[in-house]
């Protein structure tokens, strides 16, 4: 089944940019509001433990500034569950962490962590906060997250968009279509992200049952050349492209 497909532009990176040199520009919440009015559906934001991009202050001046949904990334640590009940969000997406990884390096271990993930998951749940497991497209995964009740899954695409061979790349969007289709047979929402590009966007885009893309670090990159908003308009129109 063919779905609307949101757009949920992540904004961290824009905060990278400030935080190099530890002023105020440019300004991440301006950058939301600029991406909504593009076209963005959403906002995703990652509060990491050690705060290299996002601050408190973001997610404090983006609860009261934006008039679209905020995702709350989140490690399902004690101190960002209590930030989340704060805030309320519209969503709370648990994600791995390690402070000593560039960037997200694989999908949340549900199977492995589920006894860990039991308590942050019926908070999130009891506060009326959407919750979402950033998980790798494997359908034990999708199980274990269905089980700790979790309404929604992201499928993490980074070994699509990283894969150079083609015919891996084609084994890596075989398990996306899988993923995405064993999530609707047990009643989860699908989303999906991480590394996507215009390149890559497409036929991720073509998989009826995802509903929502999430996408920040190649916007923001873009945006150099190009402009936010720009950049934004063109990924919305390739999302659009590949579905009618």
């Amino acid at each position: 089944m063919s779905r609307f497909l949101r757009l949920g532009v992540n904004i961290d990176h824009v905060a990278t940019v400030r935080n190099a040199r530890g002023g105020a520009h440019p300004d991440p919440v301006r950058a939301a509001l600029l991406a909504i009015q593009a076209g963005a559906d959403g906002i995703t934001a990652h509060l990491r433990e050690d705060r290299r991009h996002i601050v408190d202050r973001d997610i404090e001046r983006l609860m009261a500034d934006i008039d679209r949904p905020l995702n709350f990334e989140m490690a399902a640590t004690d101190e960002m569950l209590a930030i989340a009940l704060r805030h309320k969000p519209h969503a709370a997406c648990l994600v791995p962490e390690k402070r000593t990884e560039v960037t997200t390096e694989g999908g949340l271990n549900a199977v492995g962590a589920f006894d860990s993930l039991t308590r942050p998951i019926g908070a999130l749940n009891d506060a009326g906060i959407r919750v979402s497991l950033f998980i790798d497209p494997e359908p034990t995964q999708l199980d274990a997250a269905k089980a700790l009740g979790a309404p929604v899954v992201e499928l993490h695409t980074g070994a699509y968009c990283d894969a150079e061979d083609p015919t891996e790349r084609a084994r890596e969007l075989s398990r996306i279509v899988r993923a995405a289709a064993h999530a609707e047979d047990i009643g989860l929402e699908c989303h999906a992200g991480h590394g996507l590009t215009y390149d890559t966007v497409g036929p991720v885009a073509a998989i009826g049952t995802i509903v929502e893309l999430n996408i920040g670090h190649f916007l923001v990159g873009e945006a150099i050349f190009g402009g936010l908003a720009d950049a934004i308009r063109r990924m919305r129109a390739a999302m659009d492209a590949a579905r009618p």
